[in-house]
């Protein structure tokens, strides 16, 4: 199949939705490595519930270490409209709601941003094949935010998309800035099948940052994909329990 005959919007559409179906409860942990070689990490856990309308809702709890323990992530990812989030910090008591020139920023000192933690609603952006797409079983995929306002949003001018042409399973992305400087890369290192279900979780992940040296990676350590997840689990004024 060539580029021409598949559309890259519908290529996205379908990716995203094999990594967003399911229940799934994981221990994660967030390495984060400096150029000078120096690591810190991070445990937390993540409860994700897909929706048939193609909700997907997320809550981040961090456990390690003692500084950063208590601090909540609610993430409510839209499948047309822009997403919500919100972030509970411990020091301050308070659950505050992440607005949306925040979401580009580093996700708790991390080379993910917030907008990493979900997937972004495709009509946020103009998509289309790049020049190589379809060749060496590999869908390659160009998203530019609409407006200069998504891209603020989203902290990158153009993201580009490697997909395996036939699973269509992320292989990495490449996030340019605005002087159009290659500036991450994040690989996906490793999967897990959902079940039952036709669908992955990406349990491997990392982010290296091409200007400053720093890498960081999140790996599932523990997955539970048969999870029974209550829906009011998905509350902000929860993040504080």
């Amino acid at each position: 199949m060539s580029a021409q005959q598949s559309d890259p919007v519908q290529l996205m559409e379908r990716s995203r939705d094999l990594t967003m179906s399911g229940n799934i409860q994981a221990t994660v942990t967030l390495t984060i490595t400096e150029k000078n070689g120096a690591i810190r990490t991070r445990k937390l856990n993540m409860i994700t519930k897909s929706y048939d309308d193609g909700t997907i809702k997320r809550i981040v709890k961090f456990l390690e270490p003692a500084d950063v323990r208590g601090t909540a992530m609610l993430i409510i990812d839209n499948r047309n409209t822009s997403d919500d989030m919100w972030i509970y910090l411990p020091a301050l008591k308070k659950t505050r709601r992440i607005v949306s020139n925040e979401k580009g920023k580093s996700f708790m000192s991390s080379e993910f941003s917030n907008a990493d933690m979900s997937s972004g609603s495709n009509s946020d952006f103009k998509i289309r094949h790049m020049p190589e797409s379809g060749k060496a079983g590999t869908w390659v995929i160009e998203s530019v935010p609409v407006s200069e306002e998504k891209a603020g949003e989203y902290g990158y001018s153009r993201k580009v998309t490697y997909l395996e042409t036939g699973s269509l399973k992320t292989q990495k992305i490449d996030f340019y800035n605005f002087d159009n400087e290659l500036f991450k890369t994040i690989e996906i290192l490793a999967t897990q099948p959902l079940g039952t279900k036709e669908g992955y979780v990406m349990t491997d992940m990392n982010a290296t940052n091409h200007l400053n040296g720093r890498s960081s990676r999140v790996k599932f350590d523990q997955v539970n994909t048969s999870a029974t997840i209550p829906d009011n689990t998905f509350i902000a004024d929860n993040l504080s329990r």
